[in-house]
């Protein structure tokens, strides 16, 4: 249902293809966070990671539609990218930031540590790869090229 949606905000699947194949690159931080803290990969976790995939998804889209604002405004689309990631790398990393350290109370309850350690190391780790992977993404998908200075 999710994917559906995705799709007909963007109305295209180039966008959204490139927005969902983010999803994966939370299993990094998700693996190495159970691993490290010793918490099985439970009905917890995987609600943990349930979530941690609709920050990752709206992450990505805030990304995707500044570039696509700024490709309807004129911006010739290298730039509009590089300027999207610059522009939206402080809400992105912010929004993530404090939905982590909102999470910190959560380590200490036998309960839900294993949902907190998923989303806290999710979460930073697919955070910082978004920025880096969805302008790639982009760029590899609408075949842009890096324009040649004179």
């Amino acid at each position: 249902m999710m994917v559906l949606i995705v799709i007909a905000l963007f109305n295209a699947l180039r966008q959204p293809l490139a927005i969902w194949l983010t999803v994966p690159l939370a299993l990094i931080g998700v693996t190495g966070g159970l691993l490290v803290t010793a918490q099985p990969f439970g009905f917890m976790a995987l609600l943990g990671f349930m979530s941690l995939s609709g920050m990752l998804i709206k992450n990505a889209i805030v990304l995707i539609d500044e570039i696509e604002v700024q490709k309807r405004s004129g911006v010739e689309i290298f730039q509009a990218i590089v300027t999207s990631g610059v522009s939206r790398l402080r809400p992105v990393a912010m929004a993530a930031l404090t939905t982590a350290l909102g999470m910190i109370p959560l380590l200490f309850d036998a309960f839900f540590i294993a949902m907190a350690v998923t989303i806290i190391a999710g979460l930073i780790i697919a955070t910082v790869l978004t920025m880096v992977i969805v302008p790639v993404l982009y760029a590899t998908f609408f075949g842009v090229r890096v324009p040649e200075t004179a």
